[in-house]
């Protein structure tokens, strides 16, 4: 099991990012262009397939194993009225997803997800971010373990999801630090607020970024002073990823802005990463635009718990069973283009 159990770790992990197997593309590439069909025709759905060789190191990718894990975590500044939800909430739909009844629930076991759900110390909320770290080094580095504990060298495929009241709050905070702007530019609707609710989140933003910003001289600590633990526990799993090289299906506005703090260091951190969808957060596509991704899906949805990766395993899967399953042109004895 991967352990983050220092700063350094977490550092070295960053300076060290494994890349994709070239030779496994070339070969898959190979492949590509000997399948019935002309060259290009099935669009990204060949993209999907070479990118799923190149991070597998298999020129017939395959999914055999595809995890998906979904971490709870409260946060203090839910007191600010910053969500349409009060923070019992969390613990109720941790109940939800353990008995079965969630959206996420349904959906990975419609694309074959393996699922698993971590609660995280949800008796004890962060610190409110307007006013005082999220959390210290340790908790951070704690919850970033707890993420990478759920990955292993022999997943096919990871998606990540989270449930946490107020969360959005945060996630603005971690991406206004990591690129900048204003907080108006990160901060939506999230669970429903209406105007007063946007304007109370702005404010808490504002307030932190103006309190910890001198201090975010790194990851860890844009992470531990600015996100919660369920938000920590997903980069520690994307970043475990990416270390056993498995490639992963990006979720919405807080997954993606889980990882803001990496990218911000490491600007091709997330190339093992394909988006899975933009959710109907107005900054979930700025922020895929930072990231460099185009999404698979656009199809409104804006519920978190993994809910949109999950349905774009879906368009994973089309690939490789075109990219696996067709014949070539010598196989079914159809002539080739000049």
């Amino acid at each position: 099991m991967m352990l983050f159990d220092s700063v350094a770790t977490i550092d070295g992990a960053l300076e060290n990012l494994p890349v994709p197997d070239e030779a496994a593309i070339a070969a898959a590439t190979e492949r590509q262009a000997m399948l019935t069909k002309p060259a290009g025709s099935l669009g990204r759905l060949e993209e999907i397939a070479l990118f799923m060789a190149g991070w597998q190191g298999n020129p017939r990718p395959a999914l055999h194993t595809i995890r998906a894990a979904v971490f709870a975590g409260n946060h203090g500044v839910a007191a600010r009225g910053v969500s349409a939800f009060p923070a019992e909430v969390t613990a109720q739909m941790v109940g939800n997803f353990l008995a079965g009844g969630a959206a996420i629930n349904q959906l990975a076991q419609a694309c074959g997800a393996q699922l698993c759900v971590v609660a995280l110390d949800l008796e004890k909320p962060t610190g409110d971010i307007a006013c005082e770290p999220a959390m210290t080094v340790d908790e951070c580095l704690a919850a970033l373990s707890a993420g990478a504990a759920v990955v292993t060298p022999q997943t096919d495929l990871l998606f990540v999801g989270e449930m946490g009241i107020a969360n959005t709050t945060p996630a603005a905070a971690l991406c206004l630090q990591a690129f900048g702007g204003n907080a108006a530019d990160w901060c939506g609707r999230g669970s429903g607020v209406n105007d007063a609710g946007i304007a109370r989140k702005i404010d808490a933003v504002d307030r932190a970024i103006a309190l910890h910003g001198p201090h975010c001289h790194s990851p860890i600590e844009i992470l531990r002073r600015l996100g919660g633990r369920e938000i920590a526990a997903m980069a520690g799993a994307i970043l475990a990823a990416r270390i056993y090289r498995v490639p992963v299906l990006l979720d919405g506005f807080i997954c993606c802005a889980a990882i803001a703090p990496f990218i911000a260091a490491q600007p091709a951190f997330a190339a093992h990463c394909l988006a899975g969808h933009c959710s109907a957060e107005q900054a979930h596509a700025r922020l895929l635009e930072r990231f460099g991704l185009e999404p698979l899906l656009r199809l409104n949805m804006r519920l978190g718990e993994g809910s949109g990766a999950a349905v774009a395993v879906h368009i994973v899967k089309a690939a490789l069973a075109a990219h696996n399953g067709m014949a070539t042109f010598a196989e079914a004895a159809v002539e080739q283009a000049l």
